[in-house]
């Protein structure tokens, strides 16, 4: 292999957006989205409501859950975020959530993708046998493309999910390094 070929993929980077290290400044952009109702809606089952930034102190970097935020690569511009956690060392599974807060690139490619680099994280660099989510059934955009990055249908919390007075299950998807890695190959 020539010498200025690496040897690995790259671990944070796509085409279209990085995973970056949260930054303090990125508060008061998170604070901006949680008054969007329809990104909160499908984003968490839990009441929402407009946060201030102080509410999202996490940015100091001093978790320990593989958090990251989404950057596209062309502006440098902080779009949304991933994160693994509920991490199980001794079974090598965890939890992902993600969230595109910027609605401008929500349906652009750019959620797939970083989807897509947290997956890779979670298996190659982390060593995790499964990688699981739960979403509510409504967020259908959500659904297809945890399905094309490979998700499978674990489970159906009928009913879990009460908005405007409608109740909504709550699907649960999982992953498995193998089918992970034949999609890679694939």
């Amino acid at each position: 292999m020539p010498e200025h070929e690496s040897l690995f993929r790259p671990l944070f980077q796509g085409k279209l957006v990085r995973l970056a290290a949260p930054r303090e400044e990125d508060a008061a952009i998170f604070a901006e989205w949680s008054s969007d109702d329809q990104y909160g809606r499908m984003l968490d089952d839990d009441p929402i409501r407009p946060q201030s930034p102080a509410n999202f102190g996490h940015f100091s970097g001093g978790g320990s859950d593989p958090y990251f935020h989404v950057r596209t690569l062309m502006e440098d511009k902080l779009i949304g975020f991933v994160v693994l956690f509920n991490l199980k060392w001794a079974s090598q599974s965890a939890e992902m959530a993600i969230g595109i807060g910027d609605a401008t690139y929500r349906g652009k490619g750019c959620g797939s993708e970083a989807l897509a680099l947290l997956l890779n994280y979670a298996f190659s660099e982390l060593n995790l046998y499964r990688v699981g989510l739960s979403v509510m059934a409504y967020n259908q955009p959500a659904i297809r493309a945890y399905e094309r990055a490979g998700f499978m249908l674990e489970g159906t919390r009928r009913g879990m999910v009460l908005r405007e007075g409608r109740r909504h299950d709550l699907l649960l998807y999982g992953i498995l390094h193998e089918e992970w890695l034949g999609r890679q190959q694939g």
